[in-house]
Formats: C-alpha cells, sequence, structure tokens
C-alpha cells in the first residue's frame, strides 16, 4: 500500500543515467532559486517602514537613501556570488568557500548559520504567504499555522518529485508574480510622471526630524537588508544546471539581481510617494496595490500571484539545503544518509529533514514573520561576510587577472555584512540571541560527527595496509553482503567461510562511480581468491530490490539441491543511538524485506569501539 501511495505522490523511480534529464536552464532555475530573494521585495520596505515609523511619519523619507544602500550591498554581493561559482562550480557556496580559506571551524560557521536559514527560509516565506492569504481571505485568519504547515508538505512532496517537476510547478507563480510587478511599478510610476497621482509623501527627503538617529537609521538598514536572503542560493546549486553550468549559474544570478534592484527600488519609491505606512491589516505591497489597481480585478490578481510567491519561495530552501547538507555529508560532518539520492534523483531525506525543521520553527514562532525576520537575516549575512572575505584571500593567494579589482569588491561586500551583523546583534539581541546557542550546538554535532566517521575509518582500514588475525567459527552460511573491503568484511567472509562450503559475496553496484566498483571486485578476488564474487549492477541506487532478486535465484537453486540457504549481514554495533543513526540503514531496510522470504538471515556483529 506504501508502495503504491509513495509512486502515486512522487512518481517512478529515474535511473541514475537520467540525471541530466533533470539539469536546469536557466528559465526553469530562475523560478526554481530566485523565489526566495524576489518574494523578499513584499516585505523588505515594510521592515524598514516598520522601524521608521516609531519616530513618527516624518521619518519615512529615510527609506529612499537605505533603499540605496541595500542596493549597493546587493551589487557587490551579486558580483561576488558570480566570482564564487566560477572559481568553485562544484557548488558548496559560502561553505565551501570559507572551508577552502579560512579553515575547517569558520567553514561549519558558515555551513551551520545556511542550513538554519534554509529552515527559516521555508518557515518565513510560508508564514509570509499566509499573511498574504489571510490578508485577501480575513476569515481564515484563525487556521494560518495550519495553512503554513500544509503549504509546507505540499513543497516537500513536490520537491520529492525531482527538480525537473518543482522547477516546472513554480514557473506559473514566479512568473505571474514578475508580470504583476512589472506592471504595478510602471504604471505606477506613469501615474506619478503624468501627474495623475499627487505627492503625498509626509515629508520631502532631507527634512530633518527630532527623533533623526544613526541607531534609528541602523535598525532601518539592517531590518530592510532582508530583502537580500536567498540570493547565495544560485551558487549552492550550481552542479543543477545545464551544461556550461558555471556560466549559466553565474547568467542566472545576474537576471535575478536586475529584477530584485527593480522590484525593491521600484516598491520602496512608490512607498514613499504614496506616503505608505504599516497597517497590521494590510501589508506595505498591498496598500501600495490598492494605489494602482485601486480594488477591482488587478488587486486581486496581484494578492493572489503576491502570495503565490511568498508560498512558493520557501522552495529555495529546498533547492539549496539538500546540496548543503550533502557537501557537508560529503566532509563527514553529517550523516552519509544525506548523500543518498531517491528514487527521483534528489537528496529526499535532506527535504524531508528541511520540511520537518520548518514545521518546528514555525510553531514555535508561532507563525510570526516579524519575528522571524531577524534571526534569519543573521543566518545570512554571517556566510556572506565569511564567503566574501574568503574570496579576499582567495585573490590574493591566485593573483591572476584582475584580481586587485575583484578583491575590492569582495571587502566593500563583506565590510557591509560584517556591519550588518554587528547592528543586527546589538539593536535586535532580543530576537537574535538564539543563534548563539543554536551554532555551539551545531558545531559539537558536526565535530562529534566527523570525529566518529574518522574513529570508525581507522577500525575499517583496509586489509592490504593493516593485516587482521583470522577468526574461526562454527555452523552454516551461504551469502554475505559486501558493500566495501574493510575489516569488517574480511572477518565477516572468515565467518562465511568456517561454516558453510558454498560461500558467496554479493555486491550491488550504482552507476554513479563505476571506477570504484571495478577496482573494488579487483581487489576482493585479491584478498578472497576462493570466494565468489558477483556483482549486480542497479540503475535506481537502491540495493534492496536487485540484493532479493539475486537472493530469490540463489534460494531456488539451494531448493533444488535440498540445501538451506542462510544470508548473512553485517552490522555495526555502536555506542549510543545518535551512532546508530548514522550506520545500518541499509542493513535493516534488507533484514525486513528478507524476513519474507524463505532464507534463514543471520547478522554478523562488528563492535565499534571509542
Amino acid at each position: 500500500m506504501w508502495r503504491y501511495l509513495k509512486r502515486f505522490l512522487i512518481g517512478k523511480p529515474l535511473k541514475t543515467l537520467e540525471e541530466g534529464s533533470q539539469h536546469l536552464s536557466r528559465g526553469k532555475a530562475l523560478a526554481l532559486l530566485s523565489s526566495d530573494a524576489l518574494s523578499s521585495v513584499a516585505y523588505g520596505t515594510e521592515q524598514i517602514t516598520t522601524a521608521l515609523i516609531a519616530a513618527g511619519a516624518m521619518a519615512l523619507w529615510l527609506q529612499i537613501p537605505i533603499a540605496i544602500l541595500v542596493l549597493v550591498l546587493l551589487g557587490a554581493i551579486t558580483l561576488s556570488y558570480q566570482q564564487i561559482i566560477h572559481e568553485y562550480p562544484s557548488g558548496g557556496g559560502a561553505y565551501l568557500v570559507t572551508s577552502r580559506n579560512w579553515g575547517q571551524k569558520p567553514g561549519l560557521v558558515a555551513g551551520g548559520s545556511l542550513l538554519v536559514d534554509y529552515m527559516l527560509t521555508v518557515a518565513v516565506s510560508v508564514t509570509a504567504g499566509t499573511a498574504a492569504i489571510t490578508s485577501a481571505i480575513p476569515w481564515l485568519g484563525y487556521y494560518s499555522i495550519a495553512i503554513a504547515i500544509l503549504l509546507v508538505l505540499l513543497l516537500m512532496a513536490v520537491n520529492l518529485r525531482g527538480v525537473r517537476e518543482s522547477a516546472g510547478f513554480l514557473t506559473l507563480p514566479v512568473y505571474a508574480f514578475i508580470v504583476m510587478m512589472v506592471i504595478m511599478i510602471i504604471v505606477g510610476l506613469y501615474n506619478i510622471m503624468t501627474g495623475q497621482v499627487e505627492y503625498q509623501a509626509p515629508a520631502a527627503v532631507g527634512t530633518s526630524f527630532s527623533g533623526l538617529s544613526l541607531v534609528l537609521i541602523l535598525r532601518a538598514f539592517s531590518s530592510g537588508s532582508s530583502s537580500l536572503t536567498g540570493v547565495e542560493a544560485i551558487s549552492n546549486a550550481v552542479p543543477n544546471f545545464k551544461e556550461p553550468k558555471a556560466h549559466n549559474a553565474a547568467s542566472t544570478l545576474v537576471i535575478m539581481s536586475i529584477i530584485l534592484a527593480f522590484f525593491f527600488g521600484g516598491v520602496t519609491f512608490l512607498s514613499y510617494w504614496y506616503g505608505i505606512r504599516p497597517d497590521s491589516d494590510l501589508t506595505v505591497l498591498a496598500q501600495i496595490g490598492q494605489k494602482v489597481f485601486g480594488h477591482g480585478a488587478f488587486f486581486y490578481i496581484f494578492q493572489i500571484s503576491t502570495a503565490l510567491i511568498l508560498a512558493v519561495a520557501a522552495n529555495t530552501g529546498f533547492s539549496a539545503f539538500p546540496q548543503l547538507a550533502y557537501n557537508l555529508a560529503k566532509d563527514k560532518f553529517m550523516p552519509h544518509i544525506y548523500m543518498d539520492k531517491g528514487d527521483r534523483l534528489g537528496y529526499s531525506n535532506g527535504i524531508v529533514s528541511l520540511a520537518l525543521g520548518s514545521i518546528v520553527l514555525i510553531l514555535i514562532f508561532g507563525g510570526s514573520t516579524e519575528a522571524l525576520i531577524p534571526l534569519y537575516a543573521v543566518g545570512v549575512f554571517v556566510p556572506f561576510t565569511l564567503s566574501q572575505s574568503g574570496m579576499i584571500i582567495h585573490w590574493w593567494r591566485e593573483r591572476d587577472g584582475f584580481w586587485v579589482g575583484k578583491a575590492i569588491i569582495n571587502f566593500i561586500g563583506a565590510a557591509i555584512s560584517a556591519s550588518l551583523v554587528v547592528i543586527l546583534f546589538s539593536l535586535h539581541f532580543s530576537n537574535v540571541w538564539p543563534y548563539l546557542i543554536i551554532m555551539p550546538i551545531l558545531l559539537y554535532m558536526f565535530m562529534s560527527i566527523r570525529g566518529h566517521y574518522r574513529k570508525i575509518g581507522k577500525q575499517l582500514r583496509v586489509l592490504s595496509k593493516e593485516p587482521i588475525k583470522r577468526q574461526h567459527y562454527e555452523g552454516s552460511e551461504v551469502v554475505i553482503l559486501v558493500s566495501n573491503l574493510t575489516r569488517v568484511t574480511a572477518e565477516a567472509v572468515d565467518y562465511a567461510k568456517s561454516i558453510g562450503d558454498n560461500v558467496m559475496a554479493l555486491h550491488v553496484s550504482f552507476d554513479s562511480n563505476p571506477e570504484r566498483e571495478y577496482r573494488l571486485g579487483v581487489e576482493f578476488k585479491r584478498e578472497f581468491p576462493d570466494v565468489r564474487y558477483v556483482d549486480v549492477h542497479t540503475s535506481y541506487r537502491s540495493i534492496t530490490v536487485p540484493a532479493l532478486r539475486f537472493v530469490d535465484e540463489i534460494s531456488k537453486g539451494a531448493k533444488e539441491r535440498n540445501r538451506s540457504l542462510t544470508v548473512l549481514i553485517p552490522q555495526f554495533i555502536p555506542h549510543s543511538s545518535w551512532q546508530n543513526a548514522l550506520h545500518n540503514q541499509n542493513s535493516l531496510r534488507l533484514r525486513t524485506a528478507l524476513a519474507k522470504r524463505d532464507v534463514t538471515i543471520s547478522t554478523y556483529y562488528f563492535h565499534l569501539s571509542e
């Protein structure tokens, strides 16, 4: 029943060799990876006006110079991430750049910050989308948290269907929002230029007022900088692009930044000209929409497109989080299950983990966008600072081409980003203090997982490097499942040979690394020339189905010869439950499936030492 339901929701499995069909063109990548950045204009200007209105309506003219400063930062960040894409085309973004140039610990700070930030991306986006929905349909406000959770689950299901399908799902809402925003800004500016709309701002730019202070400006600037969240996502997802990957990713980043700059600048100017003030019942963007479109059909189409982009903006997190988790797992800082691709060639474990984490955040913060945004901004600007300063080190080492100019661009971005981090901790500490608790916990988790994998690696050292003492057993065994050539393999083969007279070693190989699979077969035959080695190939990244088919065939032959068949499964015995989560996933799935066969299941336990 579960299998058929899974096929209905996710679709049929894709072969590993079909991965190229999942790569994205620039058009689809723009829809998939820019929704978070583009949607931030729905609340970026509002965050500025909310901070300024505390000093009175006269302070609202400050949104113009603050918006200019935000656009300068956007330009520096865009140029910086363009460089990162070309210099580090394998993906990884801020985590990889910081690790290569600042070292392991700063790299983990960048990676950990982005992991949390992508969860916040999903939480902020769906809560903001829910707010837009309830602005248009007020009676739904009572169900806002439930709506937000349903949106997360919907996006999770879409992304489990694969990168290409999720991009197709997002194309309509993203491009509908772009079209409606362009229409609104152009019509609004046309009305102003033709004199159809009077100047309604409470104060002209440059007007002095009693509450004017540096603290007010910094608070508004730090709040408005939330519009830049999501810009880094493209650099993390370069492997998802069609060839040439780096060129297409960099082009998509530039297109996204130009659109974002136009939207943010246009919305902020219209907000100033119309004298828009924050309203608890109607967002700033909705108020501008009313001024431009009135209360007719265009306004409701605009609100629907805004709600849709805010809801699907969470998909940027679903695209970037699994790729980042993969890079951390590859470096052994996260469980290796985050390196496994699901049926639809996506990192499904990362997708599910992100959805669960985001739902927890929505419940903790009660679906409040206001409470989430400062912490959200810290999670973005810490990696911004580390990656851009890391690029300065990179250029200093390389010193090729126009490296001085590139380093200056990185310095500007790093300086402004670092200033924003200081401002956020100084002026929004009540909202961002959880970061100081979350990061040490994440770093401890990363280092614990890394330390565990390194200790296990020493215990599982390849035979040719460290001969082991042979063991002797009594009993009966026939087939042993082999994943690689380690101490566990050697001891399990010794056990199987001592109890069986027809021992076979079964290995399931994938398309992803044919050279490694071939090398494993050669090394196994050299170490155990008297054991039959069988390599069963699969294109679907799962060992369960091909292993069961092989066992079924061998079982038929054993029955014809009136012999019993026992399958030997090597399994680790770790010292704690969290370590158990790092091992034995495949063996547990196989054990469950084999329990339905007419075979004896035996386990060779390998005790992991501290």
